[in-house]
């Protein structure tokens, strides 16, 4: 049974992708390929996915448009796509990270209940601000950190301190979670407890041991 989560003194700052997200699915999968020309069964399908890995630091960094990103995987593969078939694959994927790992909402859920200010800082392009912002999950968080705002990416320490100090904390009262484990390193070198996050029964247990301490 759901119960409130209090930390007095933290706030708990959580990744989105794959924590708050849950991963994309393989329908969602096939209809990108789909878009892009190929099919899951095609050999070439593997390129598209590391293509499609390869260039997105800079979408998540802001310094790639959404359009130059899909256009620079377009030129590593070697084919051509319209300028609406870029505006269809971007709707795809964007699409593909909205389902919610109910879960980890219901954790969120507890945390606020228990007073326990929370904060989330992604990995994501610009485009995503604002369904951070002005969706439902505004109901949960006080502030959004994305890193195509912010022209940083973790696990750089200059994105952890720019949270620490638009927060007004310090490293001790700062819970970071993320599913990544090199971002959880990242804020542990700044002295932020963290966990890496791999299912909602894990993340409630670990945050009961902060509770309980």
């Amino acid at each position: 049974m759901s119960s409130p989560i209090s930390l007095p003194g933290r706030t708990v700052v959580f990744d989105y992708g794959e924590v708050i997200s849950l991963t994309p699915t393989d329908a969602d999968r096939a209809v990108i390929l789909d878009l892009a020309g190929f099919a899951e069964a095609d050999a070439d399908a593997d390129r598209f996915w590391r293509a499609y890995f390869a260039h997105r630091d800079g979408l998540d960094q802001g310094t790639a448009h959404v359009a130059e990103y899909w256009r620079a995987i377009a030129a590593e593969l070697g084919v051509t796509w319209s300028d609406a078939r870029i505006h269809e694959l971007w709707a795809a994927d964007f699409r593909s990270w909205l389902s919610v790992n109910p879960g980890t909402v219901e954790v969120l859920a507890d945390l606020k209940a228990g007073g326990t200010p929370l904060a989330l800082l992604s990995n994501a392009g610009p485009d995503f601000g604002s369904y951070f912002r002005h969706g439902p999950l505004s109901d949960w968080f006080d502030r959004f950190y994305v890193s195509g705002e912010l022209k940083l990416l973790k696990p750089e320490a200059a994105i952890y301190q720019h949270v620490l100090d638009d927060l007004g904390i310090t490293p001790a009262e700062m819970v970071f979670i993320d599913n990544r484990a090199d971002n959880v390193a990242g804020a542990e070198a700044l002295g932020i407890t963290a966990h890496v996050f791999t299912d909602a029964d894990a993340l409630r247990a670990f945050l009961l041991t902060l509770h309980a301490g």
